[in-house]
């Protein structure tokens, strides 16, 4: 099992200095690697600007979006985005999409909530066909290349039957998350997309990739806390508080216990999304991570 490090976008006070000490981290620890996502109505930074910034800190790991949501994007733009980052990466961008979950979002960049799985089938089909040498509607190929063969890997992120099956018929795997650090979870979406996988005809087996908050250092677990209810406020106060007070991942006892679970059920890369911009909390999860693997 492999254990990537997210820059914790969605923490207060990223600033340049701490996203470099983070993309360091990750290059000079035990990690796989770097990654960011989406969101629009929040305080964070723009994922993909985040990767951009992280495949030139970097040399070693890999560098993944996860996630974007792709039925935002018009796919000729993104796909040249995606490509100018394989490029600037030496080839290490790996591309986890999704369709999000909140209406906000949606709204915000007046993009229909509605339809949006179908989008994303067709969003990626033609990035790939981009990717590969097919023209823009001008009839002209849509630059740069990308250093893969191909274009780099997608991921899809998948929950329910419907939306594993779609993820089966284009992705090399499944890029989950358990808010509640649940192992068991974890467990039955790997299944899913065995399950999966074997449905669409397909003879290889999907990459499982998840992960979970985790907060180290002083005052963790006020400090997960106190992320995990302002990130999960936007689907209401209640739910938010009543899953941030059952956060379990702040200390390293239970980090080290945990990924062990994962390597243990077939985890092939674990994702650790800090709850502190702090840096110096890498430091104590590669401690960590040295033991587990």
């Amino acid at each position: 099992m492999e254990v990537g490090l997210a820059i914790p976008q969605m923490a207060r006070g990223l600033d340049r200095s701490r996203v470099l000490g983070w993309c360091h981290a990750a290059d000079n620890g035990p990690f796989s690697s770097i990654s960011a996502g989406e969101r629009i109505t929040f305080r964070n930074l723009e994922g993909i600007t985040l990767c951009a910034a992280a495949a030139v800190a970097t040399e070693r790991v890999r560098v993944m979006t996860n996630v974007i949501v792709l039925p935002w994007h018009q796919p000729s733009l993104i796909a040249k985005e995606l490509a100018t980052i394989d490029v600037i990466s030496g080839g290490r961008l790996d591309v986890a999409v999704g369709v999000g979950g909140r209406w906000q979002d949606y709204a915000a960049l007046a993009s229909p909530f509605d339809n949006r799985h179908q989008r994303l089938d067709d969003a990626v089909a033609e990035v790939k066909r981009l990717w590969t040498g097919g023209a823009a509607a001008d009839g002209e190929s849509v630059g740069p290349e990308p250093v893969q063969q191909g274009g780099p890997r997608f991921y899809g992120s998948a929950m329910g039957p419907k939306s594993m099956a779609r993820v089966a018929k284009w992705a090399h795997g499944v890029s989950g998350f358990t808010l509640m650090a649940d192992v068991s979870e974890a467990k039955r979406q790997f299944a899913a997309a065995e399950s999966a996988w074997a449905s669409a005809g397909r003879t290889d087996k999907p990459r499982h990739m998840t992960g979970t908050f985790v907060s180290l250092g002083k005052d963790s677990r006020e400090v997960l806390r106190r992320f995990a209810y302002e990130y999960l406020e936007v689907f209401s106060p209640d739910f938010a508080k009543q899953l941030s007070e059952s956060m379990r991942i702040h200390d390293k006892a239970s980090l080290r216990d945990l990924l062990v679970e994962m390597k243990e059920i077939g985890c092939d890369e674990f994702v650790v999304v800090p709850a502190t911009s702090d840096p110096t909390m890498a430091n104590e999860v590669a401690e960590v991570v040295a033991e587990v693997l």
